[in-house]
């Protein structure tokens, strides 16, 4: 893959790789397929989470007027 001049170089999240960002790159943000597999397996086991405030996970139902 050859990379255009106007092509903005990101390291990649998994290997820290430079990497173009543009539209000859599929695998964008990341290097190859392989980091990409690699990353989605981290999120499927969990190994990456988003925090949620506590506030949040507790449902309380809604007030009503009667």
């Amino acid at each position: 893959m050859t990379t255009p001049p106007s092509s903005l170089l990101v390291a990649c999240p998994h290997c820290g790789k430079a990497s173009p960002w543009n539209s000859q790159n599929a695998y964008r943000p990341f290097c190859c397929e392989r980091c990409k597999m690699i990353d989605l397996g981290q999120w499927a086991d969990e190994a990456f989470r988003v925090a949620v405030p506590d506030t949040e996970q507790e449902f309380t139902p809604p007030n009503y007027p009667n």
